[in-house]
């Protein structure tokens, strides 16, 4: 019996319902082609997908390739995914991961030191969630668990490497705003010294 669908038919149903990202090995392994004929099927997939403006993009991520919502619908998808969402992370939660992620190999007391609070829970349930993995211990007094994010993590914020992140200082506050800060919490403490 003669196969009646394409390479692109293939990879495209295959990438339609994977949950999780799948490599050019594994996609070449089911489909019975080599892996280098299969990437260039898929990133010839991901440009006419973009140029079709589709509301679907096929990405490669650090695990492997799949299907994501364009970036232009991201509202839409967004408003629908959001509906009854009981798994989101809480605040807490974001800005231990984004410690994580910025600062790795890093322990929990440098966690908690950076947000002020005991971060235990936060920590124990992003491991949990698969988002963060152990990378070993610490040197020195105790040997801490060092913590650092994991291919889910980069999967789950559609990054290929931890190089994607955005530059940290996009999330700062101007040198200028730092020392308006500084020198108002100076005359604070000058003004409640002399009263």
């Amino acid at each position: 019996m003669r196969d009646e669908f394409s390479l692109e038919q293939k990879l495209e149903a295959m990438l339609t319902v994977a949950l999780e990202p799948i490599s050019t090995e594994e996609l070449a392994d089911v489909v019975e082609d080599d892996a280098e004929t299969v990437g260039a099927t898929l990133r010839a997939l991901r440009h006419e997908f973009q140029d079709q403006r589709r509301g679907f993009h096929v990405v490669e991520l650090a695990g492997g390739w799949v299907m994501q919502s364009a970036p232009e619908v991201a509202s839409w998808v967004s408003k629908f995914a959001n509906r009854d969402v009981s798994h989101r992370l809480s605040s807490a939660a974001l800005e231990s991961l984004a410690i994580i992620a910025y600062r790795q190999p890093v322990s929990r007391a440098q966690i908690s030191a950076l947000r002020g609070v005991n971060v235990d829970g936060v920590v124990r349930l992003l491991e949990q969630r698969g988002y963060i993995e152990e990378l070993g211990r610490a040197p020195g007094p105790g040997q801490p668990i060092l913590y650092g994010t994991t291919e889910l993590f980069l999967d789950r914020m559609g990054l290929a490497a931890l190089d994607d992140l955005p530059p940290i200082e996009e999330f700062m506050p101007p040198v200028e705003t730092a020392h308006a800060l500084a020198d108002e919490l100076a005359l604070r403490f000058d003004d409640s010294e002399v009263s």
